[in-house]
């Protein structure tokens, strides 16, 4: 599978996807319009480890709700990602049996690698 999960009203994944320039066999899912289902979220865990993994802690509902200050579990994160959006961190990229999670330097220069093969 090649995909992208993101937000095309977040800046910095639009600069990333322009950065990837990625062959036109990859689906992109703008999360807000197209909510994330539950196999996605599965298929996504499957290859990330764990729903913590997909998890922004950065999301200003996780401030909001003051989730940093409770024992979230696995099936927390995953009922919170389903719940809204901006629990998942973006972009997600897919390719094939890689998963790229998140917006940081190393995440897009790994992503940026494995399409250039």
């Amino acid at each position: 599978m090649k995909k992208v999960y993101y937000l095309k009203t977040c800046s910095t994944c639009i600069r990333i996807l322009k950065e990837l320039n990625l062959p036109a066999d990859y689906i992109l899912q703008d999360i807000k319009n197209e909510e994330i289902t539950v196999k996605q979220l599965e298929d996504m865990k499957a290859l990330a480890g764990s729903y913590e993994a997909l998890f922004s802690k950065r999301s200003n509902l996780y401030k909001e709700m003051d989730l940093k200050n409770q024992d979230l579990t696995e099936r927390d994160y995953k009922h919170y990602i389903l719940e809204h959006y901006t629990f998942l961190s973006r972009p997600v990229i897919i390719s094939d049996d890689d998963i790229f999670i998140g917006n940081s330097k190393n995440v897009v220069n790994a992503a940026k690698k494995k399409l250039n093969n």
